[in-house]
């Protein structure tokens, strides 16, 4: 016997229908969201508490709730929402806002977090009443809490902190002859260096070489990456095969369209400022080379953020360091083989 069409189960057809509503209304508001921040905070505004965990909370709740106005679906169902709606927003991010891998790769977990903290309060909040709520309230409520949130934080102080990633290298070379490549190597080639997730995966740029102008104390060291990035480092530390130092200079901006407009190493909330190579014998003819780099973060999120700082520098300082091993150890060979057993 045929089943009737009153025999299938309600929700269905309609239940797809409410679900895809509610994920194109999130969508929308998102973005009137990003439009309405980027418009009267282009500086900071996106790196912010109520954009990075209020609107993602509270749009999640909002599309759960949308998709299940009878409180019927199951734990399993709000806590999958989240993801189908990160899915939908990288993809809108990245097609309509043309915003780069980097920004999209920060923002993931935090939206999917604090999305998950949203739907479930509304699934626990629900089942608890175990009775419907009053849902246009409840929406307008979720669909308010960002836009109020967003008019407090101008007022609330960003904290603040400094964080420096390290890296070391033990490397078979004197001081005297580890110096010289302090100094700069202006004619790195593409085969020099190690694979790393950053530079490889993510497509962060990889260093073409650097040059020292003059020496000392004032001297500037100009730095070229692929992608047309350039900037100099100002010589502030020299002990002669001990110690250089320097701080960042970041005057040419022209190539840095790589990344994100959010990301830019000397933004107010992200500000790169020094570096520099230490090296320390070990015993004859072998070495600790040791690189740092510094940093100011200035968000609602530094620790989370000083999270992808370690890896992202780590990345980046550790390519140098194979660079200089390279050069230092193998001179006539330099290049060939530390990227190819990374990638193997």
């Amino acid at each position: 016997m045929m089943e009737s069409r009153d025999d299938i189960p309600r929700a269905v057809r309609p239940a797809i229908l409410r679900i895809l509503a509610a994920l194109g209304f999130a969508l929308a508001f998102c973005l009137g969201a990003y439009l309405l921040i980027s418009a009267t905070q282009p500086k900071s505004g996106l790196v912010s508490f109520s954009f990075l965990l209020v609107l993602p909370a509270a749009i999640s709740a909002f599309v759960a709730y949308a998709a299940d106005p009878w409180g019927e679906r199951s734990r399993r169902f709000y806590l999958l929402m989240p993801v189908w709606l990160l899915l939908a927003i990288i993809v809108a991010a990245i097609v309509i806002l043309r915003e780069g891998v980097i920004c999209v790769l920060l923002l993931s977990p935090l939206w999917l977090g604090s999305g998950l903290i949203g739907t479930w309060i509304t699934y626990a909040s629900r089942h608890r009443r175990r009775k419907r709520a009053d849902g246009t309230t409840y929406c307008s409520a979720l669909l308010l809490a960002p836009l109020l949130a967003m008019q407090v934080e101008p007022y609330v102080p960003l904290p603040s902190d400094t964080a420096r990633v390290t890296r070391s290298a033990v490397i078979h070379a004197s001081p005297e002859q580890l110096w010289p490549l302090l100094r700069g190597i202006p004619d790195v080639r593409p085969d020099e260096g190690a694979w790393n997730i950053s530079q490889d995966v993510i497509g962060i740029p990889r260093p073409l070489g650097a040059r020292l102008a003059g020496g000392g104390i004032g001297a500037d060291r100009h730095a070229d990456w692929d992608r047309s990035i350039h900037f100099r480092e100002r010589i502030t530390e020299w002990d002669m095969h001990k110690r250089i130092g320097w701080r960042f200079i970041f005057d040419d901006i022209a190539g840095w369209g790589f990344t994100d407009r959010h990301l830019m190493p000397d933004s107010p909330y992200f500000r790169v400022t020094t570096g520099g190579y230490t090296l320390d014998p070990i015993a004859p003819g072998l070495t600790r080379v040791t690189i740092d780099t510094e940093y100011r973060i200035t968000t609602p999120v530094n620790g989370y953020s000083e999270l992808w700082g370690e890896l992202f520098l780590g990345d980046l300082e550790n390519n140098l360091l194979a660079l200089i091993r390279g050069r230092a150890e193998h001179p006539a060979l330099s290049g060939a083989s530390e990227r190819a057993i990374g990638r193997g």
